[in-house]
């Protein structure tokens, strides 16, 4: 569930992976005229919005009945079926070659099935806002993590500039000057992990899946099943078979998995095809505005004014870590 990294991934590789049908020449000739969408970019924009930022308490209802690797294993199952579908539809198959499905492997650990897993078992003590403003600093390890394995990816002042802003603003939501009381710190330093965990899943896919031939979506949705298949083998070893099965919290996460992964997936696929990374992957930036609100509202989670003056801050700080970025695709 990290949003710039996501279209990072997208933006990297739409850039080297050919189609499998188009010829030398094709690439001379102008490219025939998209046909119309039945929503609006902004409408689908926004609704990608929605739907991440409502994902960290779909999060928080399905821990509350069932064991965070099962909610990991739902979401990942249901996201999984959407893809299938999806491919079904597009009549796309499943990648090949042992090399590819060996990194997809790795790629499916570090982007699904850890990250997916820490955001679970960190919201048994931790509220949803404070999740979703962990998520939110996903862009500042990847810029960090970028210089160092990136060689093309150079940071500027204003970048290097944007991951101090950034995490000035992590130390205001946990309110560092007050020693972090009140706080939980084994459940933030889960999130905190769980962010961290999308670049390095995002530089590892830059280094050794791009180029393959294969299609955006028949390697998610690969990935997607390779993740679910690595939760089907954790979950029985450190779980056991709930005693029951509440309504509730099993929508939450049939939705997580099915909206949150699956559906919203396919959204910014045509996002990042249509408007490009650079304005798809600005939805990062609305995503913990709509987590916090939803948390508070909704679930009646607790709100100090760090909370809201710290997400700001991340958010800038963030924006600014992808200045170069911009500029380079706005060239």
């Amino acid at each position: 569930m990290c949003y710039e990294v996501a279209s990072s991934i997208f933006d990297g590789m739409s850039t080297v992976i050919p189609s499998r049908t188009q010829s030398p020449a094709a690439t001379a000739t102008p490219a025939p005229a998209r046909p119309p969408r039945l929503l609006d970019w902004r409408l689908r924009f926004g609704l990608l919005s929605l739907i991440w930022g409502f994902s960290f308490l779909l999060i928080k209802v399905g821990t509350g009945a069932y064991a965070p690797f099962q909610v990991t294993l739902g979401r990942l199952f249901f996201g999984t079926l959407v893809l299938a579908a999806a491919m079904a539809v597009k009549r796309e198959g499943l990648p090949r070659g042992a090399r590819t499905w060996a990194h997809l492997a790795v790629a499916a650990f570090f982007l699904n099935a850890l990250p997916f897993s820490l955001f679970a078992f960190a919201e048994l003590t931790i509220p949803s806002t404070l999740a979703g403003i962990c998520n939110a600093t996903s862009p500042l390890w990847g810029m960090a993590f970028s210089v160092i394995a990136l060689s093309e990816d150079r940071p500027t002042r204003v970048r290097v500039a944007g991951l101090g802003v950034g995490f000035l603003g992590v130390l205001t939501v946990l309110g560092a000057w007050q020693g972090f009381h009140g706080l939980d710190a084994r459940g933030t330093a889960l999130a905190l992990l769980a962010s961290l965990s999308y670049p390095v899943g995002w530089i590892y896919v830059r280094r050794t899946l791009a180029g393959t031939g294969n299609s955006h979506l028949s390697m998610t949705g690969a990935q997607l099943l390779l993740g679910t298949v690595q939760l089907a083998v954790v979950t029985p070893l450190f779980t056991s078979v709930p005693a029951r099965f509440p309504v509730g919290p099993l929508l939450a996460v049939a939705a997580l998995g099915a909206l949150g992964t699956g559906v919203a997936m396919l959204v910014q696929y045509g996002l990042v095809a249509e408007v490009g990374p650079t304005t798809a992957q600005m939805v990062t930036y609305f995503v913990p505005v709509i987590a916090t609100v939803a948390g508070v509202t909704i679930l009646g989670e607790s709100l100090r004014w760090t909370t809201p003056v710290g997400a700001v801050i991340v958010i800038v700080g963030a924006a600014l870590t992808q200045v170069r970025r911009r500029a380079a695709s706005a060239g």
